[in-house]
């Protein structure tokens, strides 16, 4: 496991993938699967069960984790 050149609060962009070109803030590192999750990269839609709390529920978008090849350093 090489060490990871990103770190959390880092501004990358997106370089490959359906997110091409998209610039974000890593939230997130997960050096075991050299991922990252990107804010505003890579949404998806997960569906909440009402609760208690969430009488609704509904969907939620989150954000799903990236390789670290896909993404670069941008100075900012």
């Amino acid at each position: 496991m090489a060490k990871m050149k990103i770190k959390k609060g880092d501004q990358v962009q997106v370089i490959a993938g359906d997110d091409k070109g998209k610039t974000g803030v890593v939230l997130q590192v997960l050096p075991k699967n050299e991922q990252v999750i990107v804010e505003g990269c890579k949404l998806v839609k997960k569906a909440i069960k009402p609760t208690e709390q969430n009488k609704e529920g509904g969907f939620a978008q989150k954000e799903m984790p990236i390789h670290v090849s896909n993404v670069k350093k941008v100075e900012a």
